[in-house]
Order: structure tokens, then sequence, then C-alpha cells
């Protein structure tokens, strides 16, 4: 059974910085976790992409409303992935979830939808003040 726990989130005043923890445990976290993913939820909005990360860390993608402020990471000795969060604006509230795609890489089309990631974390609230 795969296990992704986040942690980090909490209330930050805008232009703040957080910086998100995926923690991952349960198999060996190569065979399930080729690309990751994080993703947010705001009230009443659908689920959206924010950044993904390719397994040897080259690739990375972002959505472009978090372009230039978040940097996606991961550590696989560690099995970790780190969502860091610069300059953050009261829109960036949210719960964040991280997600991996257990699927060898397959092309920039597939890092945002959602249906490819086979395992979620149970999210982290993100509350930015203005």
């Amino acid at each position: 059974q795969v296990q992704l726990v986040e942690s980090g989130g909490g209330l930050v005043q805008a232009g703040g910085s957080l910086r998100l923890s995926c923690a991952a445990s349960g198999r060996t976290f190569s065979v399930y976790a080729n690309t990751m993913g994080w993703f947010r939820q705001a009230p009443g909005k659908e689920r959206e992409f924010v950044a993904s990360i390719s397994w040897s860390a080259r690739t990375t993608y972002y959505a472009d409303s978090v372009k230039g402020r978040f940097t996606i990471s991961r550590d696989n000795a560690k099995n970790t992935v780190y969502l860091q969060m610069n300059s953050l604006k009261p829109e960036d509230t949210a719960v964040y979830y991280c997600a991996a795609d257990s699927t060898p890489y397959r092309g920039a089309q597939t890092v945002a939808v959602l249906s490819n990631y086979d395992y979620w974390g149970q999210g982290t609230q993100v509350t930015v003040s203005s």
C-alpha cells in the first residue's frame, strides 16, 4: 500500500514563503513514482495542476500561475518531493496535494491530467492572507 503524506502547509502573509513536503512510503519509490506532481484545490473550484517532476528531476513543468515563484524538487533517497513556494499570493490559498504517477514518462501533455496519477496524499492547507 502506497502512502503519500504532505506537510508544511500553514498560514502565511502575502509575499511570504512556504515549503511543502510529500513523504512516500509503502513500496519501492522507483516502482510507483516516475512522475510526481503537486496539485491544489481552492474552495468551490476544481483541483488544478501546479507542478510536476520526472524521476530524474531533469524535467519539470509548472502551471503558468506559479511559474517563477514555485520550485518542485525531489530526493529519491528520502522518498520525498518538495514544493518551495515563494512570493505567495492570496490566490494561492488552497489545499495542496501531491500525487504519484507510476507510468514511465509519457510526455508533457500528460503531467497535468489528474487521472494519470495513481496515488494521492490527503492534502495540506495553505492559506495566504492579504
